[in-house]
C-alpha cells in the first residue's frame, strides 16, 4: 500500500481507537510518574482562595491597623497634655530666696518657640529678681511701679519686675519640635502665701501665641479658665498656668533621705520624698504612662496583623 493511501486510512480511523491525546510527528508519548498523580489530585484538593476569604482577611487587617491608629492618638493625646510649661525650685519657702527654673516643651510638629514671656506676680511682689543668661536667647526685664511700696532688708522698694522676656538669637537657637529648654531666675524674698502663679505666652515662629495663663484656685474647687468663666475644680485647664507652691516658715524642708539606721526616720524621708516625686513629677510620670500604653497597643495590633497575614499565606 502506497504511503498516500496509508495516511488517508489514518484520517479515516475512528476517533476512539486512537490515544486520549495527538502525538505530533517526532514526539513520544510520556508515561506518568508514579506519585505525579497524587500530587496533582493533592493540588486540587486544596482549598482556593477564594475573593471572598481575600477582602475578608484584607477588610479584618485594615481594622485592625485603624484600631492601632486610634490606641496610639488615646494614648498620645493624653501625654501632649501634660506637656505644660511649668516652674519648679530647689527650695521655695516664705521669707527666702529661691532659683527657680522654667521649664518651656515645644507641642508643635512644624515650629520652634522663638519667645518666652513670663509675668511676675503684681499681687506678692518679688523685690529682687536676677535673670540667668542663657545661650542663644536675650532677655528683656520689664517693671512696674507699686501703689504701695514694699520693705526688704530694711529699705522701701516702690518698682518691681513684672514680666521677663526671653527672645532667640535666632530660629536656629529656638527650641525646635520635640524639644525642650529650661530658663532660671532667682528671686525673693518669697512672700507669705501658699503659691505663685507666673502667667506665660509662648510664640512659635509662625506666629502662633499658646496662653498659658489659666488660674487653678485654691481652696475653693473652682478655677480660672482666664476668660473670666469658672469651671469644677476637677476639671484640669486646658493651658494651665505655672503655679509655684511655697512654704511656710519653720515648716520642715523635704530633703535628702536620712541614712539607714533610724527605722523611723527612713520611713518618714522616703514618705517626704514620695510626695515630692507625686507633686514636682506627676505629670512627668503620666507622659510615661501614655507612651507606655501607646506603645503596648501598637505591639498588639501589629502582633495581630502578623498573625493574620501567616493565616492568609497558609490558606492560600
Amino acid at each position: 500500500m502506497s504511503g498516500r493511501a496509508l495516511r488517508a486510512g489514518a484520517a479515516l480511523a475512528p476517533t476512539g481507537a486512537g490515544p486520549a491525546h495527538p502525538v505530533t510527528r517526532g514526539e513520544a508519548a510520556v508515561p506518568a510518574r508514579p506519585g505525579q498523580a497524587g500530587a496533582v489530585h493533592r493540588r486540587a484538593s486544596r482549598t482556593p482562595r477564594t475573593p471572598r476569604t481575600v477582602r475578608s482577611l484584607r477588610r479584618a487587617a485594615r481594622g485592625l491597623v485603624v484600631a492601632a491608629v486610634a490606641a496610639c492618638l488615646v494614648a498620645v493625646l493624653p501625654a501632649a497634655a501634660f506637656a505644660h510649661v511649668k516652674v519648679t525650685a530647689d527650695t521655695a519657702v516664705q521669707g527666702g530666696y529661691a532659683a527657680l527654673t522654667f521649664r518651656v516643651p515645644n507641642e508643635r510638629d512644624d515650629a520652634s518657640t522663638t519667645k518666652i514671656e513670663v509675668q511676675l506676680p503684681v499681687d506678692f511682689p518679688l523685690a529682687s529678681v536676677s535673670v540667668k543668661p542663657h545661650p542663644g536667647w536675650s532677655y528683656a526685664i520689664e517693671k512696674t511701679t507699686l501703689a504701695t511700696p514694699i520693705e526688704s532688708h530694711g529699705a522701701k522698694i516702690g518698682e518691681v519686675a513684672s514680666k521677663i522676656t526671653w527672645t532667640a538669637s535666632g530660629e536656629d537657637s529656638g527650641i525646635k519640635p520635640g524639644e525642650y529648654d529650661e530658663f532660671s531666675v532667682s528671686a525673693g524674698p518669697l512672700p507669705e502665701t501658699d503659691r505663685l502663679t507666673f502667667k506665660t505666652l509662648q510664640h512659635y515662629s509662625d506666629g502662633e501665641v499658646v496662653r498659658w495663663i489659666q488660674e487653678q484656685s485654691g481652696g475653693d474647687g473652682e478655677q480660672s479658665r482666664g476668660d473670666g468663666e469658672q469651671s469644677d475644680g476637677d476639671e484640669e485647664p486646658e493651658r494651665p498656668a505655672p503655679v509655684l507652691g511655697l512654704t511656710a516658715k519653720g515648716a520642715a524642708v523635704p530633703g535628702p533621705a536620712p541614712a539607714a539606721g533610724s527605722a523611723a526616720g527612713s520611713a518618714a524621708g522616703s514618705a517626704a520624698g514620695s510626695a515630692a516625686v507625686v507633686s514636682e513629677s506627676g505629670m512627668d510620670t503620666g507622659v510615661a504612662w501614655a507612651i507606655g500604653l501607646s506603645a503596648a497597643s501598637l505591639v498588639i495590633c501589629l502582633g495581630c496583623v502578623a498573625a493574620l497575614a501567616l493565616r492568609w499565606r497558609r490558606t492560600g
